[in-house]
């Protein structure tokens, strides 16, 4: 999602609009890769470092993708902190992780836990997360 919009949000038809009307937008293929992922029976968390704490969760729920994520930290700091925090929670050893993120910095931050990081620039697609898992 552009972090260039402003909340509240709310539903408009079938889109979802800031504040001041504008559409927003994700990616194309993540509803795909987030349904795909959750039938396979993946277990899935989202990490963000947004100050935009309650219009991120807004955007969850109003995109229905809150029923794909078992982990959630949402709140400005390290994604170091957010991984710390899911994976007490869900058990899972960073090794058996996979992490994509379009900035660098995350990437290696996260990566010095032992997950595996995949950098995106176009943000996370089938083909970018059947590569990542077939690699794996």
């Amino acid at each position: 999602v552009d972090t260039h919009v402003t909340p509240p949000f709310r539903r408009k038809g079938n889109d979802v609009v800031d504040s001041q009307g504008q559409t927003i937008r994700y990616y194309k293929e993540v509803p795909d890769v987030l349904k795909r992922l959750s039938e396979e029976g993946y277990e899935l968390g989202v990490a963000s470092r947004t100050s935009e704490i309650e219009g991120a969760r807004q955007l969850l729920n109003l995109f229905d993708w809150n029923k794909y994520f078992q982990y959630k930290e949402i709140y400005p700091g390290s994604k170091v902190t957010h991984f710390s925090k899911i994976q007490k929670a869900s058990g899972v050893d960073y090794k058996d992780m996979i992490f994509f993120d379009d900035e660098h910095r995350n990437i290696v931050d996260v990566g010095k836990l032992g997950v595996t990081c995949i950098l995106v620039k176009d943000g996370v697609t089938n083909s970018v997360t059947e590569n990542a898992l077939k690699n794996f």
